[in-house]
């Protein structure tokens, strides 16, 4: 193989995938190095294999950053059709499900196989299981690997976030980006379960363990709505990732059970219309019987309605619609989907990823702080971010 290339890119994720077929349909001399076996691995596993690849509703506000405005240039340039595009021209099809979230119906290798068939039309070239051991820039980028030396015009660092490490999943990016004195912020679990300290596990989660029901989760000014899941560790469930990325160590959250409800009048009605009636009894009209069990044993009493104050009712209505909980962690880089974090956007173009600092040098995918909410999200953002930099690098 030719060991000089126009275009070097790390990592053949979603983001460098798409960013090698774009710059080798440019005539660009591209290869692709990648230290797992064959490439694609989280589009393979993501989605359930279905791979949830975008949402048919994106903007800037679906993305955490330091600078919130700096994936605008990206997501308007290459949108979530234009990858439905990429589809239908090889035959592929979605369902879409809650929320705007589409899935692959030839599952999620099929999404791999297509990025991996626009790459060989464009004459991309890939060696696997390839470690990098250096990087050096003198006139051009060198690469020293395990198998054998590089040399190329441009550098392209897809290797993403360091979130599910058995896929390999490191903080590389950030690594070359310090060498290159770019600044960066660390990175940070996001879509992720919570933990809780030991004692309110014990009592109040692990008896709940596998009970799911749609909930309103807040914290730190975000909030959303979808289903809240115990587990013997915690708390997950789609609403729970979603507000992980929002919560930093020490921030409660709040938890809404009935989120159709202001359950202080609703409490305050039914005590007029059955006042002989039991909390617990009512309560599993509204939510799961086990749950309301363990409410009425752990922070209300189980007592017959006509027993309660209206001040009584009014706090157990606000705990309903609020509840207060304290996480002391979460499951970490282990088993979240993502990470927030990353290449400082304040160092890179907006509109090609470069860094201002170092010509030639450019940072996609999650290896960039844009971090997306669950949903596709993240697929769109290394699709577009991938895109911007194929058209230049």
């Amino acid at each position: 193989m030719n060991k000089h290339f126009d275009v070097i890119i790390v990592g053949a994720g979603a983001a460098g995938l798409m960013c090698a077929m774009e710059a080798g349909r440019r005539g660009r001399r591209v290869l692709v190095l990648e230290k797992a076996g064959r490439a694609g691995n989280k589009i393979r596993i993501s989605g359930g294999g279905k791979s949830n690849f975008t949402n048919l509703d994106v903007s800037a506000d679906n993305y955490l950053s330091r600078n919130p405005h700096f994936c605008k240039s990206a997501l308007a340039r290459y949108t979530q059709w234009d990858f439905m595009d990429l589809m239908r021209r090889h035959g592929l099809t979605w369902e879409e499900r809650e929320h705007g979230r589409l899935f692959c119906e030839q599952g999620a290798g099929a999404i791999v196989d297509m990025l991996l068939e626009e790459c060989t039309a464009a004459g991309v070239r890939f060696r696997y299981d390839c470690e990098i051991e250096d990087i050096r820039w003198k006139q051009g980028f060198s690469l020293y690997t395990s198998q054998g030396g590089y040399t190329a015009e441009s550098l392209v660092i897809a290797t993403g976030g360091p979130s599910i490490p058995r896929m390999g999943a490191t903080d590389f990016g950030l690594r070359v980006a310090r060498q290159f004195g770019l600044k960066s912020i660390p990175f940070k679990p996001a879509l992720v379960p919570f933990t809780f300290p030991s004692g309110f596990l014990a009592r109040v989660l692990k008896p709940l363990a596998g009970i799911s029901l749609e909930a309103a989760v807040s914290c730190n000014e975000a909030g959303f709505r979808e289903e809240l899941l115990f587990t013997h560790r915690g708390l997950s469930g789609p609403v729970i990732l979603q507000v992980s990325s929002y919560w930093n160590r020490g921030d409660p959250i709040f938890v809404n059970l009935l989120p159709d409800l202001d359950a202080g009048d609703w409490l305050k009605a039914e005590q007029g219309a059955y006042p002989n009636r039991h909390l617990k009894n009512l309560l599993a009209e509204k939510l799961p019987r086990r749950l309301a069990g363990i409410l009425c044993e752990q922070l209300f009493s189980d007592q017959p309605l006509q027993a309660f104050s209206h001040r009584e009712l009014a706090h157990m209505g606000a705990t309903l619609n609020g509840w207060r909980l304290q996480p002391s962690g979460t499951e970490g880089m282990r088993t979240a989907e993502a990470a927030t974090g990353g290449v400082d956007t304040d160092e890179l173009s907006s509109r090609t990823m470069e860094a201002k600092k170092q010509p030639g040098l450019y940072f996609i995918g999650e290896t960039v702080d844009v971090t997306g909410q669950l949903g596709g999200y993240n697929f769109q953002w290394a699709w577009a971010s991938g895109w911007s930099a194929g058209q230049v690098a």
